[in-house]
């Protein structure tokens, strides 16, 4: 047996967020006699995600944020940091806003192979989202291979250029296909522990992050409570966002039918209990939790900023935003009727599963190559 090549993910952090848990679904799919994760994460605080790393045999490193003002002292610390640790066989930066300082930094150390990961085709509004587009401008430049999520994503953070050179390869976010397959036993069990009896249950699972637009998805959920009043939302996801979702349901008036249930580390049983799949996003990469949704049967409303490449089963419904959210809550009320079944082998098929994407991962991180 060879000896075992370790690649160093670097990500905002180990929480509950998109990119996270699909690298977390990569490294428990990952021969790890072969290949073992650590990450760099920026920040201090503890995730959510760290005591299984630890479990796995993998490293937490903590770097500083960057603010832009600091950007001599970060990438010191990404010196510091490649010469305090040395020998990675590939540097994996999921954070794009910042890879095209780390990623110097981490060949300059004698990295051989260094990937930027393009996982949102969009920039938060105002002076950061400036600053992170003018800092992925030669991304695909300073990267040794430049991956996206969808052909959405890798336009947006690799430009038109990378994507006619032939540099972006797309590599389609993949699930844990078999956690999510739908289950009867389970969605009847949660809905009575949810009090939801045989309420019209609406879900959406998310950071409270203006992208992910829950102002417009609470004003869609209480159209819906309008044509049927026996409805509940449920929404899983912590974010800044937070507080004022739940002021706009206060003066909606639709308080006591929505429920703030947090980050789940088993939103796979939270699907079961839903009736409709609501995501009227202003943009994203290759959101993960749509293909989760569809997994376990459920009718999903996406908005039409999402990339179609997500849309692999007849479960999904293309929505324009410009539609008003009465339209939507009709389309989500009739949207639900259809008989309930597992899409499982229909994601497989397509190419989602991570078992599958966790091998051709290994195959770049050994050979630098995708193919």
């Amino acid at each position: 047996m060879g000896k075992t090549i370790r690649v160093l993910q670097v990500l905002g952090g180990t929480n509950l967020g998109g990119a996270e848990s699909r690298v977390m679904d990569l490294y428990r799919n990952m021969d790890r006699d072969r290949i073992q994760f650590d990450f760099a994460v920026h920040g201090q605080q503890q995730g959510y995600f760290d005591e299984e790393i630890r479990k796995l045999g993998g490293r937490i490193y903590r770097l500083p944020r960057f603010v832009g003002a600091n950007w001599t002292a970060y990438r010191k610390a990404w010196r510091d940091f490649f010469a305090s640790y040395p020998g990675y066989a590939c540097v994996h930066g999921h954070m794009t806003s910042t890879a095209s300082i780390y990623l110097p930094e981490a060949k300059r150390a004698g990295v051989p192979l260094t990937i930027a990961h393009a996982r949102s085709a969009g920039v938060d509004a105002g002076p950061k989202g400036w600053l992170t587009r003018q800092l992925r401008r030669s991304l695909w430049k300073r990267a040794d291979v430049c991956l996206a999520a969808s052909k959405e994503a890798g336009l947006a953070v690799f430009g038109p250029k990378a994507a006619a050179a032939g540099k972006v390869i797309v590599a389609p976010n993949a699930i844990r296909a078999e956690v999510y397959d739908y289950d009867p036993k389970v969605r009847e069990q949660l809905r009575r522990k949810l009090g939801l009896s045989d309420a019209f249950a609406a879900g959406h699972v998310g950071r409270f992050h203006p992208c992910k637009n829950h102002p417009f998805l609470l004003e869609v959920f209480a159209e819906i409570c309008e044509l049927c009043p026996d409805s509940r939302l449920l929404l899983l996801g912590e974010g800044s966002g937070m507080e004022a979702a739940k002021q706009q349901a206060g003066q909606l008036g639709i308080a006591d039918r929505v429920l703030f249930l947090g980050n789940r580390g088993d939103a796979w049983n939270y699907y079961q209990a839903m009736d409709v799949f609501l995501f009227p996003s202003l943009y994203e990469g290759l959101p993960g939790t749509v293909l989760e949704a569809q997994t376990s049967g459920l009718p999903c409303l996406v908005s039409d900023s999402v990339t179609r490449e997500v849309g692999v089963t007849d479960l999904v419904d293309f929505l324009p935003l410009k539609e008003t959210a009465r339209e939507w809550a009709k389309k989500a009320l009739a949207s639900a009727g259809r008989e309930r079944r597992s899409y499982l082998e229909e994601i497989r098929e397509s190419g989602f599963d991570a078992e599958e994407q966790a091998a051709r991962m290994a195959r770049l991180y050994e050979t630098g190559t995708w193919e």
